[in-house]
């Protein structure tokens, strides 16, 4: 009896072990590690790495609730056997039913809510054990690991986007907690978490569409091209080449146009070409570099899908804030 108990507890904890480190996992924050790895923690390290690995980590911890479930189990119908020696297959069934409720707040909730609150400390006093599980359960990992690639294949899906989501929910937590310690004020917490969620949106949802931006010609005069701006209020001009076909080979900025004492207009400036899924922090990133010049929007195809310029997408992420 004495030894169905002590198998029973040894199951219960496993269970919480396995179920609360999961949640932790999810909750412990990246950049903390990232950190605590470079100063030298070999614990911090190889959870690091374990977070850049997750469907390894989540097929470990699958795998060891599933053998902490079995030994809590038979540890339940062990202590049921000898305590009701004469109560057969009937008391084989109930045992484990009764000890249930038991076995989730025990080994599932409690140790869930407990991770929940303390990610980073648990989860560094539990990394020995759960590295050790990890090499252990390799075999069976593997075989999981192998069939969700699979399945990832089939359905077209990536872990990097449950990456990108944990980082992006880690850096909002960061935030939240700077904003507590009086580090940010609120403007600055809002204008952060407004470039959270506008930086992976694709720029074709910014771009001007091609058919509502006024476009000047090699053969315009200085003073159409800027009447033509005035009227539409647009500070930089894409320009066509008429004598090719329409052909776009640059762009204009008004400012300069004001600035030049030249009657002839000076030579467009090269275009910054976007592809239509590219990222608004790389967009953003790319016209900056260049001088807050014109973006050409194309699609795969290298057609016009728009024009984008940096001031509208600092305004995206001001209307956002």
């Amino acid at each position: 009896m004495i030894f169905s108990f002590l198998l029973m507890a040894v199951g219960l904890l496993l269970s919480g072990v396995y179920s609360g480190s999961e949640t932790g996992f999810y909750r412990v924050t990246r950049v903390r590690l990232a950190i605590e790895a470079l100063a030298g923690s070999w614990l911090s390290r190889a959870l690091l790495w374990l977070s850049h690995q997750p469907s390894l980590f989540v097929a470990t911890t699958l795998v060891g609730n599933n053998v902490a479930n079995y030994v809590t189990s038979l540890a339940v119908v062990m202590a049921s056997q000898q305590m009701v020696p004469e109560g057969g297959i009937a008391v084989d069934l109930l045992g484990p039913i009764v000890i249930a409720p038991v076995i989730f707040l025990l080994g599932e909730l409690l140790p869930k809510h407990l991770f929940l609150a303390a990610p980073n400390r648990l989860l560094k006093r539990c990394a020995p054990f759960l590295l050790v599980c990890t090499c252990v359960f390799a075999p069976l990992t593997l075989v999981l690991w192998g069939f969700s690639r699979l399945l990832q294949l089939l359905s077209g899906s990536s872990p990097q986007e449950l990456r990108f989501k944990l980082a992006r929910r880690e850096l909002a937590e960061l935030l939240t907690e700077g904003h507590e310690a009086g580090i940010l004020r609120p403007a600055q917490q809002s204008l952060a978490q407004s470039m959270l969620a506008v930086a992976g949106l694709p720029v074709k949802r910014f771009a001007a569409p091609t058919g509502r931006v006024a476009r000047a010609t090699t053969t315009m005069s200085k003073s159409d091209v800027l009447r033509i701006a005035q009227r539409h209020q647009r500070t930089l001009l894409p320009v066509e080449d008429t004598r090719n076909g329409r052909r776009l080979v640059g762009y204009l900025r008004m400012m300069d146009l004001y600035l030049d004492k030249s009657p002839q207009l000076p030579p467009p400036k090269p275009l910054v070409v976007l592809q239509e899924d590219q990222s608004w922090l790389s967009a953003l990133r790319l016209l900056r570099q260049t001088e807050d010049a014109l973006g050409h929007v194309v699609d795969r195809q290298g057609n016009t899908v728009g024009f984008l310029t940096g001031r509208e997408l600092r305004l995206a992420l001001l209307r956002t804030a």
